[in-house]
């Protein structure tokens, strides 16, 4: 796609500015790094607040007396049962159970405020339109923006310009004012380290991420170092660790799978899917994802095939890095059931040649989400 068919966010003259690389993503033209680099980005996430501009990412509206229990139609979560306030993480499924697209689902008092992944923004909004529109009321929010603040010195940082943040805990949300801007923030993100995500006014986008990037402990980071921070989060990225071909079951997220929704729970099934997902449940996936350690340096990157020691495939890698915080090579890949066990020795195809990796429990550096 050529720059001038580019989509910008809000804060791109902003990345322009701070001297951002600019890259093409998702239909975006978004900044991959700053002048200090990737890996400075990524440590600097790890040990203070690093701002990222997720603004690509879609922000949808549900509202109504029947938002939940319609939304419930399309994902295999408990949606009814969030209470106001709070956070959950869920997927479209398809009809054979694969994996459209995974999202964020939070309840407000009156209204449900939706985050879709930017390459999948208008598929998604399609599906809510096509599927749950006659029940409740389906709004696009293009003309809103989305920061995250992510890092052990997000909350400190935040805290001084909206002192209310403070005592939100992991997966919750509220309205709050920030450096005088009308926001709404959820205490969650996508780098395993506490911090905030925070829809905004587009137009305000740019004077709330100055006042954030003024605070002493915040710096910008791009979406080279959000790559990296994710896959050691053990984080899936939709249109790579997780597809339409993919089950939850399969892609290791059947905890996001209330016991509400599944076979015997009060409101079970009803959702593209459920025979497929669960059947699965029940008797187990043929394949599995699985985290790999490189027992070398070598970096092994997606597309790579996953073999035994005979060079019999086993599978495929979906992601993969030299994890800054972790000092090897990993990777996420899918393997046969029978091969997806800790510390099973496996071989990753690297240029013509057999790397050695480990079966390595997820995620690879520590979750640190406040939770209270």
């Amino acid at each position: 796609m050529s720059d001038t068919l580019l989509q910008k966010t809000p804060l791109h003259a902003l990345h322009l500015e701070l001297g951002a690389k600019m890259v093409p993503f998702a239909g975006y033209d978004m900044p991959v790094s700053y002048p200090e680099g990737i890996l400075a980005e990524h440590r600097h996430c790890r040990e203070s607040a690093a701002l990222f501009d997720v603004s690509h990412m879609g922000q949808v509206r549900l509202s109504g007396d029947d938002a939940a229990a319609a939304l419930e139609s399309l994902v295999p979560v408990d949606v009814a049962g969030l209470a106001p306030g709070r956070q959950r993480y869920a997927f479209f499924t398809n009809a054979a159970g694969g994996i459209l697209d995974d999202l964020m689902i939070t309840r407000r008092e009156t209204d449900f405020l939706v985050i879709v992944n930017a390459g999948c923004k208008d598929a998604d909004i399609r599906h809510l339109q096509t599927n749950i529109a006659h029940r409740c009321s389906v709004q696009p929010l293009p003309e809103r923006a989305l920061l995250a603040l992510q890092g052990p010195k997000a909350a400190e940082a935040i805290g001084r310009l909206a002192p209310e943040l403070r005592s939100l805990v992991f997966m919750t949300g509220a309205f709050c004012r920030i450096a005088g801007i009308e926001c709404f923030a959820t205490r969650s993100g996508y780098t395993g380290e506490d911090g905030y995500e925070i829809s905004v006014p587009a137009e305000q986008a740019v004077a709330l991420a100055k006042a954030l990037l003024a605070l002493p402990e915040v710096k910008p980071a791009g979406l080279g170092a959000r790559d990296t921070l994710r896959l050691e989060a053990g984080l899936c990225l939709s249109g790579h660790d997780i597809d339409d071909k993919t089950t939850p079951v399969e892609a290791g997220l059947t905890w996001a799978i209330q016991k509400v929704r599944r076979a015997g729970g009060a409101r079970h099934g009803g959702y593209p899917g459920a025979a497929a997902i669960d059947k699965q449940l029940a008797a187990g996936p043929a394949c599995k994802r699985v985290g790999l350690v490189g027992l070398e340096r070598v970096p092994v990157r997606e597309g790579a095939i996953v073999v035994d020691a005979q060079g019999h495939k086993l599978g495929r890698v979906t992601s993969g890095t030299l994890a800054p915080s972790v000092g090897k090579p990993i990777a996420m890949a899918y393997l046969a059931a029978n091969h997806a066990l800790p510390n099973h020795e496996v071989y990753a195809e690297v240029r013509g040649k057999r790397q050695p990796m480990r079966v390595s429990p997820l995620p690879f550096a520590p979750h640190r989400y406040h939770r209270g």
